[in-house]
C-alpha cells in the first residue's frame, strides 16, 4: 500500500533499486537517459487521443481514453496509483492502445479535483505531496470503487471503438490493486483480466477483503508483487494462490525482485527491467483472456 509510513521506512532503499536498475538498464544497450522512458510496442498501431468526463452516481469523472484509430478492440480499464491520472499513466495507456486497445485511464480522485491532483514530477516522498494525496485516497472504498466501476465499464461499453464481443481487461497500482479485483466481481460477465502491480490491501482479515470476491468473478489474474511487500506480508501470496485454486480460476501470482511502486515510470523505485518483465506478463494475459 502507498502510505507515508511505507515511504519513510524504505526511501532509501527505493533509491539504491532505483540506481541500480538505471545501470541494468544501461547495460541492455538502451542507455541511461532512455531508463524512464517507455519503448512503442513493435508494430504499434496508429491511435486517437481525448479527454473524456463520464458522469457517475458520485459526480463527474475526468479521464483519459485512447484507443486505435480505425476499428475496435478489447476494453482496458486502468486505476492509477496514488498520485492519480498524470503523463506516467497517460504514457502508459497510450502505450497499451498501440497494442490494440481501447483504454480508459481515470482519475480516481474526482470527488475532490480534477486531474492532475498533483504538480509535474511531484514525488510521494515529499511530506506536502503525501498531504495533498493521502486525504483524498482515504476518501475512497469498497462502495466507491463499486459504483465507480460499473459506471465506467457501462461508459466503455457504449464507445464505438470498444468491441463488445470481446472481454475487458482491468490494471491497477499500489492503493488500487483492490480496485481491479472489485471491478471484476462487479461486471462478472464482462471484465475477463485483472492485473495488480505492487498492489496494496489485497488480503486483509475483514469481511470486505478484496481476495474474498475473487470467487464471485470470472477473470484470469495476475498479481505481481513487490518483494518488500512480501516480507512485510509473506501469507498474501499464498491466500491468493489458494483462492484462485479454489475458485478454479487462472492466475499468475509472483514476487518480483523490485521495490514497492517498481512500475510506474515517475515512481521512484522504478525498475525498468522488472518493469518490461511485468508489462509483458500483461500483454499475455490480456492477448489469452480478451477474446
Amino acid at each position: 500500500m502507498c502510505d507515508q509510513d511505507h515511504y519513510d521506512d524504505d526511501l532509501k532503499e527505493y533509491n539504491e533499486r532505483a540506481a541500480l536498475s538505471r545501470r541494468q538498464f544501461a547495460a541492455l544497450g538502451l542507455g541511461a537517459a532512455g531508463a524512464f522512458v517507455l519503448q512503442r510496442p513493435l508494430n504499434a498501431v496508429a491511435v486517437t487521443e481525448t479527454d473524456v468526463k463520464i458522469t457517475t452516481p458520485d459526480g463527474t469523472c475526468d479521464a483519459y481514453f485512447v484507443h486505435p484509430a480505425t476499428g475496435s478492440a478489447a476494453g482496458v480499464l486502468i486505476w492509477p496509483d496514488i498520485l492519480g491520472l498524470r503523463p506516467a499513466f497517460r504514457q502508459m495507456g497510450k502505450r497499451l492502445a498501440e497494442s490494440g486497445y481501447s483504454v480508459l485511464v481515470v482519475n480516481p480522485f474526482y470527488r475532490s479535483k480534477p486531474a492532475p491532483v498533483i504538480p509535474d514530477g511531484a514525488k510521494f516522498s515529499d511530506p506536502a505531496i503525501r498531504n495533498i494525496v493521502m486525504p483524498m485516497s482515504q476518501q475512497l472504498n469498497a462502495t466507491t470503487q463499486v459504483t465507480d466501476a460499473k459506471a465506467l465499464v457501462a461508459w466503455l461499453d457504449q464507445q464505438p471503438s470498444v468491441d463488445k464481443k470481446k472481454k475487458i481487461g482491468t490494471m491497477g497500482f499500489c492503493m488500487s490493486g483492490p480496485f481491479t479485483i472489485r471491478t471484476a466481481a462487479t461486471a462478472p460477465d464482462r471484465v475477463g483480466a485483472a492485473a495488480s502491480f505492487h498492489g496494496g490491501g489485497l488480503t486483509t482479515t475483514g469481511a470486505d477483503s478484496p481476495h474474498l470476491l475473487i470467487p464471485q468473478t470470472k477473470a484470469q489474474y495476475l498479481f505481481a508483487i513487490a518483494d518488500n511487500d512480501d516480507k512485510r506480508q509473506p501469507e498474501s501470496k499464498t491466500i491468493l494462490k489458494e483462492t484462485l485454486d479454489k475458485a478454479k480460476l487462472q492466475g499468475e501470482v509472483e514476487v518480483y525482485p523490485a521495490a514497492h511502486g517498481w512500475v510506474p515510470t515517475d515512481m521512484e523505485p522504478h525498475d525498468p527491467v522488472q518493469a518490461e518483465k511485468a508489462w509483458g506478463r500483461l500483454l499475455v494475459l490480456f492477448k489469452k483472456a480478451l477474446a
